[in-house]
């Protein structure tokens, strides 16, 4: 930087005696001598002496006085200190020339270098949409004014939602950081802003509203961030977090109406849903179990078919070794296949007398076995 800024000189650039208005850096006209050493500090003492009532201060000390004095000011002209938090940038002559770590380090004395100091490592917040009212120290109580210029933004399905949101982020590059852009907070808040306006019109409302959350941030912090390198900002951009995600207030109350409609409709169809996996199971294995007694009718019918067909053919060759036998036989079975199960009356025309009377042993076991139930 020049040296007139800070010294007082005047324009022509002529070094410690510059001419124009404001005098020589010792507050003297132009073309003057700077003051004798040994008379300021005689006006030293002296004004000591009158601080003191009288009392006189030895010249050794005053000589050590000044000589600390002037190691103070050595120490602060040369020598700067950078806080754990901190980078320090360092400027000669305006011109970015190093960055130094925390710590003690040597520089030139302005203004051949100057040092900026920025805090690298502290987390900045951006809100977009909304200002709580202890914005630096948190989002704990004291309340949130919406800001609808902000926050008003319109989805891809062509609807309007009110989006508040916060953005963290720190120094990348302290160089990039000072030197690639004027106004940092101004910077990230406009990006951030872009950004969420991109990425919500190409969205629909409703996943945005549901489940699209962390999509919708991680999309954001990505735009955000290739943006502000493409810019040379030196800007890390740590988060982006939705604070609200709303229909606008004017509307809310009918879009939650449809959205009640919307999730009765999904509960009947979930109903619907459940109900023809229960009937439909059912169905099917009900003609299953029809198909297989239909089957096994099948086989029941065919096996029986086919034994009698054996057993046809057993009797018939019984038959051929013994006709009349066998043929008394079946008659004789057929016979007691017929009238086991009837009422039977014997009647002899031989004896002269009719009917021949007979013991009914089985209806005799029939009336037997309920007379024994009843006592």
């Amino acid at each position: 930087m020049p040296w007139s800024n800070q010294s007082g000189g005047g324009g022509n650039g002529g070094g410690w005696k510059g001419g124009g208005g404001g005098g020589g850096p010792w507050g003297q006209g132009p073309g003057s001598q700077p003051p004798d050493l040994e008379e300021m500090l005689k006006r030293s003492q002296d004004r000591m002496k009158q601080v003191m009532h009288g009392g006189g201060i030895p010249g050794p000390l005053a000589f050590l006085a000044a000589l600390v004095a002037a190691a103070v000011v050595a120490w602060y002209a040369f020598f700067f200190r950078v806080d754990p938090d901190e980078l320090g940038v360092v400027m000669r002559f305006g011109e970015f020339v190093r960055q130094e770590p925390p710590g003690l380090h040597f520089r030139y004395p302005y203004p051949i270098e100057e040092v900026i100091r920025p805090k690298v490592t502290t987390q900045n917040i951006i809100e977009i949409g909304m200002r709580s009212a202890n914005f630096e120290r948190g989002f704990g109580g004291g309340g949130v004014q919406d800001v609808k210029e902000e926050s008003l933004m319109l989805t891809g399905d062509e609807n309007t939602v009110d989006i508040d949101f916060v953005v963290y982020w720190r120094i990348k590059d302290a160089a990039q950081y000072l030197f690639n852009i004027q106004n940092p907070n101004n910077t990230v808040k406009e990006v951030a802003e872009s950004a969420m306006r991109e990425v919500v019109g190409q969205s629909e409302i409703q996943p945005l509203l549901t489940q699209a959350r962390q999509k919708t941030e991680a999309a954001v912090l990505k735009l955000m961030q290739d943006t502000l390198n493409g810019y040379g900002a030196g800007i890390q951009i740590d988060q982006v977090t939705l604070q609200k995600v709303d229909p606008p207030s004017e509307v809310i109350d009918a879009f939650r109406d449809v959205q009640a409609a919307r999730a009765d409709k999904e509960r009947l169809q979930n109903e619907a849903f459940a109900y023809a996996n229960k009937v439909v199971p059912e169905a099917r294995g009900e003609a299953e179990r029809i198909l297989q007694g239909a089957e096994g009718f099948k086989q029941q019918t065919v096996a029986e078919a086919q034994g009698q067909t054996v057993r046809f053919l057993k009797v018939y060759d019984e038959y051929k070794k013994a006709p009349e036998v066998t043929r008394k036989r079946i008659f004789l079975e057929t016979m007691e296949r017929v009238f086991g199960g009837t009422d039977k009356v014997i009647i002899d025309s031989k004896s002269g007398q009719g009917v021949v009377p007979y013991l009914p042993l089985d209806q005799l076991q029939q009336r037997r076995q309920p007379s024994e139930g009843g006592n």
